[in-house]
């Protein structure tokens, strides 16, 4: 888990969650309201994808790219509500949240607040710490549905 966790609030810009993305060299950025409570999360595929839906591209017509990302807010791309996990499940559980919902990353979030991210990238991480660990001859079986 990533305990620094970068986020953007729901007015802010498709252009500043690419800023933040690129700059903070992530794929995954929570969207915060006011109070600091997680209502949503935008990711690079959003970006990608959903920016240029036909809902939104229509109604922006064919301004360039950087205006475009300027003008559409995250609340209107960010996937809601967010598939989270608390600070007491354990990676097991995270592992099957993110094969059965889907998704590249869980906000570790606790009363509303995010906490931390687990992404990918991390269980990745884990499986490779652990068979470092391993000797010779021995294994680490890994099972889902």
């Amino acid at each position: 888990m990533s305990r620094e966790v970068t986020t953007i609030g729901v007015p802010d810009s498709c252009h500043e969650a690419a800023a933040r993305m690129y700059h903070a060299k992530i794929r995954h950025l929570p969207v915060v309201d006011a109070g600091g409570r997680l209502v949503g999360i935008v990711t690079d595929r959003d970006l990608r994808h959903r920016l240029f839906a036909p809902g939104v591209f229509s109604r922006i017509g064919t301004m360039p790219v950087e205006a475009l990302l300027k003008a559409v807010p995250v609340s209107e791309i960010m996937s809601a509500p967010v598939v989270a996990v608390s600070p007491t499940d354990d990676l097991e559980r995270a592992a099957r949240r993110m094969l059965e919902d889907k998704v590249g990353s869980l906000p570790v979030v606790e009363d509303g607040r995010v906490l931390g991210i687990i992404t990918e990238t991390d269980l990745l991480r884990r499986i490779v710490q652990a068979d470092a660990c391993c000797h010779e001859g021995d294994c680490i079986i890994v099972s889902y549905p």
